[in-house]
């Protein structure tokens, strides 16, 4: 199953879920397979087609797999259902790790298998393999993105001077790494701020790099179409508000004209819950949220933050106005802050790499 995990984690699959197929007969494997892209061949016909390719039988084998396969066809499915290759196939048994939260499948393919005669049994790694799918575990049940905070700080937590200048916190490894976190979310999200401070790209910049969409949060809507964000405006999303939309009526006209999405999310300030339901509605499982400090504040204040990841510098700023990674307003009382669970601590070059869940 570590085998399995550890392919599943190739794939770049989204709006689908990661998995991974090993099949073992006689104590060998016989053939693996993980699911590459959406509307590729799932996990399971991956791992058939190798041992085919290998000549190597699979008639009583045991496939373990990463998550329950599915079982029937439904409306949007680009692949046919995977419970009848596998039950074509003679295996004797699947070993699952986990159940499918889909609620099309929901343990419909673990019940098919069996009512056909094959052993199936599900929990192994399962924690695992939950962890290897959050975002298409938190759409599924809840049709909103997984959102996951990245920031980088100095030492004693400032993410720029006094005077804003920011460039670098970081070290290159650590920025190298964002570049490929990038790739594997569905989306980078910011603020109006942090556009107009730093005009970023929002691009994942490695070879071979899935580009994510880029949501620009602009309650006011003061930004420029021709900030570098909008070089590729088919793939950008302006989170906005009803008073915006009243008062620049040119400027939504000018953005939607060069092909971004303009979201109206609250009246006079945007409301991320409700921008975090207009995303999942447009198919969107994950965001990553790489907002300055209000931005981050605001996010944190309205409970849409699933991880954190802090990247944090060998290095001291100071200064009691230069800012720290969260703002907004804050709690009272030391007894309301909000717990940290899943920490963990990562060199990454001359920086470390604090990542937990919330």
């Amino acid at each position: 199953m570590r085998v399995a995990l550890s392919l599943a984690r190739r794939g770049r699959t989204s709006p689908n879920p990661r998995v991974g197929c090993v099949i073992v007969r006689g104590g060998k494997i016989a053939g693996v397979g993980y699911h590459r892209r959406a509307g590729l061949p799932h996990a399971e016909i991956e791992a058939l087609l190798d041992a085919k390719n290998k000549n190597k039988p699979v008639r009583g084998a045991v496939m373990y797999l990463t998550l329950e396969p599915c079982c029937k066809a439904y409306p949007g499915k680009r692949t046919p259902p995977c419970t009848e290759a596998v039950l074509k196939s003679r295996v004797s048994r699947l070993v699952i790790a986990m159940k499918d939260p889909n609620p099309k499948v929901g343990g419909a393919g673990i019940s098919f298998l069996r009512k056909n005669g094959v052993e199936v049994d599900v929990g192994l790694l399962e924690a695992e393999a939950r962890g290897l799918n959050m975002p298409y575990m938190k759409w599924m049940t809840k049709r909103v993105p997984y959102v996951a905070m990245k920031m980088a700080m100095s030492a004693d937590g400032k993410i720029a001077t006094r005077t804003g200048d920011s460039k670098w916190v970081s070290g290159e490894k650590s920025r190298l790494l964002v570049h490929r976190m990038r790739s594997e979310f569905d989306a980078v999200m910011v603020g109006a701020g942090t556009v107009k401070m730093d005009d970023p790209r929002l691009t994942a910049r490695t070879k071979g790099a899935h580009q994510p969409m880029r949501i620009i949060v602009d309650s006011d809507l003061c930004l420029d179409t021709k900030a570098r964000f909008m070089r590729n405006p088919e793939s950008v999303i302006i989170a906005t508000t009803e008073h915006a939309k009243k008062q620049k009526k040119n400027a939504v006209s000018r953005f939607e004209s060069l092909g971004a999405r303009l979201l109206f999310c609250g009246k006079h300030d945007v409301d991320l819950k409700a921008l975090m339901r207009k995303l999942g509605k447009l198919g969107i499982q994950s965001v990553l949220l790489e907002g300055g400090s209000e931005l981050n504040g605001s996010a944190m204040e309205a409970k849409i933050v699933d991880k954190i990841y802090f990247f944090i510098a060998p290095k001291i700023v100071g200064g009691k106005d230069a800012k720290g990674p969260i703002g907004g307003k804050g709690i009272e009382k030391m007894a309301s802050a909000m717990p940290l669970e899943n920490m963990k601590m990562e060199k990454i070059g001359n920086d470390w790499l604090l990542s937990a869940e919330l």
